[in-house]
């Protein structure tokens, strides 16, 4: 029997921008927080990679800070839980541990010509038949298929290297996402959970097995996948080394991809609970109970979770490629010199005065599946300023959440009349009446507002009993804010009009070689 009141779990929560730690006592409550950013590569425009040595360094110092901080020893944690960036993939040689390459993020658009092929040659129904998913440079299997072909055998240190697809076919080397590469360094075991292996476009997730004709297709061998398990593991993944860096044997016992890890935390445990996260990106996620719900409306079907012994749960995801990175531009633009500014700057203004931002920067995401899309800004005059400006880039978070709102009711059937909201854009209150108001429906934010690292924490500490079921943690959770809708409805059915115009002008504007 644990002992919940000396006892915690533990949330590793590798992100897009940094990797954090985060300790939870019974309550949910954040004891120990602690977080390092990593360094974001650019090799080419469009491409985007992370060095994933330097992300399992990251993890090592933010679990050994966090634990200090508040004092922990490592044996008071019952388990540690895993929620990561989704898509973004790496191969590692077995043998050494290191990897082949950079990791290739899943905002990189290296493979957009291969998505084109794929769609010439009529994969995408199939794709979507089998994953849930839309073709697209975003998810994993073309990320891989370019790792077999490109990954440079020589950082490999052999005299004579053979090549890397000869070697993955062997299994010596290994393919993950990075929920697998960092249960991988921290238990030795190479293992995936489902709703991260929903994500590669090399899982299907109607009979819940790698699909073979899907890994013909991208020429991925089957010997260098992980083992795909239930999100939260009664049998655990693994446990850390005693002899290794926390000189301890902990049970890692449940991993999530962070929008599913964000689902679980906000407990949306039923099919219509629905939530929006909003981070580098806005992923919005509602529960489908076991029924995989096909989109006819630019949605993905993807996984939502799974507990040991029990049916997968579904959910229909909107991925919307950047809201809170558009906060981020504006300050490289030095339109800003912090976030908190926006708000201030965005109510001293009444309105946009009819300029919109389509914040495109790596494409459009749902429902609109635009590779080719970019940013634009429209309807400016010489009376335009900055807070025009800034105030449009906060509209066009709340109109890209109500495009899939509205194709979330479409393919569900439900209407939705609350909205769950985390992460670091949601402490900005105008944002949330904005979002209400666009939307038309409330708005809830909770008081812990970590919930992709909740939510992980959830899967393992119910997958070794610290909690004993999902009432245990409804009852934990609590509301901060509630947003009601408070512009007439007309005025945001109209602006949102505009809006769709303005998204029509950013369509299909990259053309290959035209940055030269």
């Amino acid at each position: 029997m644990i002992d919940a009141d000396t006892t915690y779990v533990g949330a590793v929560d590798q992100g897009t921008t940094g990797t954090r730690f985060i300790v939870f006592d019974h309550g949910g409550q954040v004891v120990a927080n602690a977080y390092e950013k990593h360094e974001q590569i650019y090799p080419e425009p469009g491409w985007v990679e992370h060095d994933p040595m330097e992300i399992w360094e990251n993890t090592k110092r933010v679990i050994t800070q966090a634990l200090g901080q508040a004092g922990i020893s490592p044996e008071q944690l019952a388990a540690i839980g895993v929620t990561n960036q989704r898509e973004t993939t790496l191969l590692w040689d077995a043998e050494s541990g290191r990897p082949i390459h950079n990791a290739i993020v899943w905002q990189d658009r290296r493979t957009t010509d291969r998505v084109e092929e794929l769609e010439e040659n009529g994969m995408v129904e199939t794709i979507r038949a089998k994953t849930g998913l839309e073709a697209d440079a975003y998810f994993s299997a073309t990320k891989t298929e370019w790792l077999l072909d490109n990954a440079d055998p020589i950082k490999m240190e052999r005299a004579r290297p053979d090549d890397v697809r000869d070697r993955a076919e062997r299994g010596e080397i290994l393919f993950g996402t990075i929920d697998t590469w960092l249960i991988y360094n921290l238990t030795g075991e190479h293992i995936t959970e489902v709703t991260n292996a929903s994500r590669t476009m090399l899982y299907n997730i109607h009979n819940l097995e790698w699909d073979d004709d899907l890994l013909a297709e991208f020429s991925v061998p089957q010997e260098m996948l992980p083992e795909v398990r239930p999100s939260s593991d009664d049998a655990t993944y693994g446990s850390t080394d005693p002899d290794g860096f926390l000189e301890a044997e902990i049970p890692v016992a449940g991993a999530l991809g962070d929008q599913q890890a964000a689902l679980f935390g906000q407990t949306c445990f039923d099919a219509g609970d629905a939530k929006n996260t909003y981070g580098t990106g806005s992923f919005f996620l509602m529960n489908t109970g076991n029924e995989a719900v096909e989109s006819e409306h630019g949605l993905l079907t993807t996984i939502g979770f799974q507990r040991a012994g029990e049916d997968v749960q579904y959910a229909l995801e909107g991925s919307i490629f950047i809201t809170g990175a558009a906060i981020e531009w504006l300050e490289d633009m030095t339109l800003i010199d912090d976030p908190v500014e926006t708000a201030e700057l965005a109510r001293s203004v009444d309105s946009t005065d009819g300029v919109y931002v389509v914040p495109a920067f790596t494409g459009l995401g749902a429902p609109h599946w635009d590779q080719r899309a970019r940013g634009t800004i429209v309807g400016m005059t010489r009376g335009t300023r900055k807070e025009h400006v800034v105030r449009a880039t906060l509209e066009s978070i709340a109109y890209q959440t109500r495009d899939v709102a509205e194709a979330m009711e479409a393919d569900s059937g439900i209407e939705m009349t609350s909205l769950k909201v985390d992460g670091g854009a949601v402490k900005n209150n105008f944002l949330c009446q904005l979002q209400s108001d666009i939307i038309g429906s409330e708005i809830v934010r909770p008081v812990v507002d970590e919930t992709t690292a909740l939510g992980s924490a959830y899967a393992a500490g119910l997958a070794v009993g610290y909690w004993s079921d999902l009432e245990e943690l409804r009852s934990n959770w609590q509301v901060d804010a509630e947003f009601e809708p408070e512009m007439d409805r007309a005025v945001a059915d109209r602006r949102y009009d505009r809006w769709s115009d303005a998204v029509e002008r950013s369509r299909d504007w990259a053309r290959d070689g035209e940055h030269e």
